[in-house]
């Protein structure tokens, strides 16, 4: 990605604006109307005027971090955000997001657990935020145990537990922290609580493609370790009928798909997501 054409491609079409706002009153009404134009106009100009100052700004200032990222050249990435972060105490969303997903591109678990440990001590709502990130950089480490105590802890607030505990109100994707939750437990084999995670996503998530996931792992996997494998599947059918019903076909799954699959966290499931859409569209 070219982000210097992206920043120039705006930069014309904020100066665009401003001359259409500048030049099109003397066009139209004339010099002297125009006047009157302007004296209640400036105001969107002085914005854009601002915007343009701004985002130049902004682009001169991370000018080494975009073109890191045009390279991607990761292991210099990882450096450069290393200082800023650490070195400078600049324990930003946007920073700390991107570290943690440069790290995970290398294959450096550690680097996450580490960067993991110092968020915690910095800023700890930004585990909350990026949940998903760091839980699933313990799955590719190798424990599925420790991902499952990662989210659960994000998962809920006040006593701590799913019983005495609220919702954490700071977990934007708590649909997926959920399934990450239960996916966790089942590479644990930790199977009955894998499967009560799964249940109740499969009837009651109205992210559908946490349902289908959810269900698919309840009829491919779970049901085989249920007391009861007859409501096992039944709850999992349930669960693939509350896919159709909202994606009415395949082409729909992967457009929907689609908008998450840059996403680390999915990356790791994403065999599955294709499995579970065979499962879902063409049937047992």
């Amino acid at each position: 990605m070219k982000f210097k054409y992206i920043i120039i491609g705006f930069n014309i079409l904020i100066v665009i604006f401003l001359l259409v706002i500048i030049l099109t009153p003397v066009i139209i009404l004339g010099s002297e109307y125009a006047l009157k134009f302007w004296a209640s106009g400036w105001p969107l100009a002085l914005i854009l005027f601002v915007s343009l100052i701004a985002l130049n700004v902004f682009f001169l200032s991370n000018h080494r971090l975009f073109m890191l990222l045009e390279k991607e050249d990761w292991p210099a990435l990882v450096d450069y955000l290393e200082h800023r972060i650490f070195d400078n105490n600049r324990y930003s969303p946007r920073l700390v997001r991107l570290l943690a997903n440069s790290y995970i591109v290398l294959s450096d678990s550690a680097g996450v657990l580490s960067l993991e440990k110092k968020v915690a001590a910095a800023k700890p709502a930004l585990l909350d935020r990026f949940a998903l990130v760091f839980g699933s950089a313990r799955i590719l480490n190798g424990d599925p145990a420790g991902a499952a105590d990662f989210f659960h802890a994000r998962l809920w607030t006040g006593a701590g537990s799913e019983r005495g505990g609220l919702k954490n109100p700071r977990i934007k994707d708590i649909q997926w922290v959920h399934f990450f939750y239960g996916f966790s437990l089942l590479l644990s084999r930790i199977f009955d609580k894998a499967g009560a995670e799964f249940r109740s996503l499969a009837l009651a998530s109205d992210d559908f493609i946490v349902t289908g996931l959810s269900a698919w792992f309840l009829f491919d996997t779970l049901c085989k370790f249920s007391a009861d494998p007859d409501e096992c599947r039944d709850i999992a059918r349930k669960g693939r009928l509350r896919v159709t019903a909202k994606l009415k076909n395949i082409q729909d799954w992967r457009r929907e798909t689609v908008k998450i699959e840059s996403e680390v966290h999915t990356a790791i499931i994403k065999k599955y997501i294709d499995q579970c859409a065979l499962w879902v569209y063409q049937g047992e």
